[in-house]
């Protein structure tokens, strides 16, 4: 257990950080889920409307230094080329 002040206070600043960053990382992996499950059934108006969503909630990840940029930079990549694989034929 933390004894000094600095520490203690440390304590509490990682346990609310932790908290808000699971539930931004939960968010973009639901999105990216929702973008995936749209294309492997084939379905390109729904995996087209996912995309923006997904994108944004990555997006904001990275802003609030959950992800790094370039993390964020291949997801989007990757799931655009999915994306547009479908649409494509």
């Amino acid at each position: 257990m933390a004894n000094h002040k600095q520490s203690k206070k440390r304590s509490r600043q990682t346990i609310v950080r932790n908290v808000r960053n699971r539930a931004i990382r939960s968010r973009v992996r639901s999105c990216i889920k929702a973008v995936h499950a749209a294309v492997e059934s084939g379905n390109a108006a729904e995996a087209s409307g996912a995309m923006p969503l997904a994108v944004r909630a990555i997006d904001r990840a990275v802003t609030k230094g959950v992800f790094h940029r370039k993390t964020a930079s291949r997801t989007i990549s990757r799931l655009h080329h999915a994306v547009a694989k479908l649409n494509q034929g």
